[in-house]
């Protein structure tokens, strides 16, 4: 930029008269300089302003210094040098963007002044002083930038800031810091700022606050945050999450700031408190039930076990803690009393349900054994990666020692202990299709009592009783142990001699008949003697006659009452 071309006005003859040393130095200045005169024509302009705005060194057509503004701030930059012109004020510093040769924004700091004339002190020109602060600029809008964008993420993480001067006791609190706890973003902080929020901490907090609170000031490398309750002004409390630490320090080491951060963690101490009060109920509710249970990681190591669990095994949960649940819980089969697999091995390996429930037995480290029934089943995460296993089982002692008893009772007579007549049908089928396939005979032993109905009717039912069971007891006495005597009616027996033929059959009715002939039965002060007669039959591959092996032997035992009871007598004898 040069100066203007109508050389003829007086303004730029007297400009033109400063050729001297200090002109010179002002045209080869770092520091855009123009002069205009007071109606904002262009006068002069230096080097340093025409390379800054990329203008030309020829002269220019006519222009005046508020074309020089930038368009984005004609509306406010002119306003101010126009009061200048118009001799409103002497002097005007402030930034404004000017216009390039290019078309494109340069920030520049404009600081103008008025130059006066000597003699009659009318305003002559408009001194402009122009620096480029384009770099400041872009310097303060990544500065403003990076803040916005560490308070954007400080807010969305519901974070508010505090800065406390511990040697003025002056504190700052952000904007987020106030509206997590219900308050007005601008409201000012009081002079006693500690005491103010101290009356909002929950009561139960206060203590634990105030025996903290300088821990976190000193920096004290044990403390890591405050949590406490603090009350909003509807009556509602939040949680809030306080961390901080000291960043300044005076020459003694003592710090003097503190800065730090506050979280509202309202919802998450919300969800924990849930979850410690479901946690509990879960405790009460295990530690109530009667079945127990173990819980193992994914290599079958213990980490929980219920107090029903330790009573059975005889461990306790921390003296089992971390071992294989193998160790402790000890199984054998109920009938081989072979040692079994661990379900929960099982369960692992497989992935799937393992369930025990026949004959199994627990051996608990005091040795005490019990009839148990257990579960092992998988325990897997949100995404199915297996995380261990829980084992449940039940004593099952008394139910199973039922069940023996019913079973029992089905299959034997309930005065003699003997098994009863459904039991020896079913062991003499199994004898006869023995018999059949193996050709190896058996013998059949029927046996009715005589003389038995007296006892009954003069000493009572009682006594019959009562000589039953001795009878029974003499007849099992008599047999071989593995033969099975039975009672099949009111005095009735009947015995089957396994592996025997008809000769050895005979020597052992003869033995019962000897046996209860000289049986002597006491009751009420006297003395009763009964005899019993026996009727046999072979039993091989189908009977001697259409009345079947039973048959044969009642039909036997009706000869031996003919021929004077006291007596065996064979089938095919008769």
């Amino acid at each position: 930029m040069s100066a203007r071309s109508t050389k003829s006005a007086p303004s730029l003859v007297r400009f033109e008269r400063i050729g001297s040393m200090l002109a010179r130095i002002v045209d080869n200045a770092a520091v855009g300089m123009l002069v205009s005169d007071m109606e904002g024509r262009l006068v002069y302009s230096n080097r340093a302003l025409r390379d800054m705005l990329g203008l030309g060194t020829d002269a220019e057509p006519d222009i005046g210094i508020l074309d020089l503004v930038h368009d984005a701030d004609k509306a406010t930059a002119p306003l101010r040098l126009q009061r200048l012109i118009r001799g409103e004020a002497d002097e005007y510093r402030g930034e404004c963007r000017l216009r390039h040769a290019d078309g494109h924004p340069l920030w520049v700091m404009v600081a103008a002044s008025v130059l006066h004339s000597d003699q009659t002190h009318t305003a002559q020109y408009l001194v402009v002083q122009v620096t480029n602060i384009e770099l400041q600029k872009k310097a303060e809008e990544a500065l403003a930038y990076s803040e916005n964008r560490w308070n954007f993420a400080l807010e969305s993480a519901r974070q508010g800031v505090w800065d406390h001067d511990i040697r003025t006791d002056t504190m700052f609190y952000s904007r987020m810091w106030r509206i997590m706890r219900g308050l007005a973003p601008d409201l000012p902080v009081p002079a006693a700022h500690q005491a103010e929020w101290l009356s909002r901490l929950h009561p139960d907090d206060v203590d634990h606050v105030l025996a903290n609170v300088d821990r976190q000031d000193n920096g004290d490398e044990d403390f890591d945050a405050l949590e406490y309750r603090e009350r909003k002004p509807d009556g509602s409390y939040v949680w809030i999450l306080s961390r901080g630490k000291p960043i300044e320090w005076d020459s003694d080491g003592k710090p003097v700031r503190t800065l730090g951060t506050d979280t509202d963690i309202t919802r998450l101490k919300t969800i924990e408190l849930e979850l410690a009060a479901e946690k509990e109920r879960l405790r009460v509710t295990l530690d109530s039930i009667a079945d127990g249970m173990i819980s193992t990681d994914e290599n079958g190591r213990v980490v929980f076990m219920n107090p029903a669990a330790e009573f059975l095994t005889g461990y306790s949960g921390q003296q089992v803690l971390g071992r294989e649940v193998r160790d402790i819980f000890a199984l054998r089969d109920g009938v081989t009393g072979e040692k079994q697999q661990c379900p929960v091995a099982t369960c692992l390996a497989t992935d799937e349900r393992a369930h025990l429930d026949d004959d199994m037995i627990l051996v608990a480290q005091t040795g005490v054994e019990r009839d148990i029934r257990c579960t092992a089943s998988p325990v897997k995460m949100p995404g199915g990666k297996l995380a261990g296993a829980v084992l449940v089982f039940q004593d099952v002692s008394q139910s199973r020692a039922m069940q023996r008893q019913l079973a029992h009772s089905a299959t034997h007579d309930e005065l003699t202990g003997l098994p009863n007549r459904a039991a020896f049908d079913r062991a003499l089928n199994g004898a006869i299709a023995a018999a059949r396939d193996n050709q190896r005979p058996h013998c059949l032993l029927y046996i009715d009592l005589d003389r038995f109905k007296s006892v009954n009717d003069t000493a009572g039912h009682a006594a019959g009783d009562a000589l039953l069971c001795q009878i029974a007891e003499t007849i099992r006495g008599s047999c071989r142990s593995h033969d099975l005597a039975a009672r099949i009616g009111g005095d009735e027996f009947a015995v089957l001699l396994q592996d025997c033929p008809g000769n050895s059959g005979k020597l052992v009715a003869d033995k019962i008949v000897r046996a209860i002939g000289a049986l002597i039965f006491g009751w009420a002060g006297r003395n009763y003697r009964i005899g019993a007669s026996v009727g046999m039959t072979t039993i091989d591959a189908k009977p001697a006659s259409p009345l079947g092996f039973m048959g044969e032997a009642d039909a036997a035992c009706y000869a031996a009452k003919a021929r004077g009871r006291g007596r065996a007598v064979m089938f095919k004898d008769i």
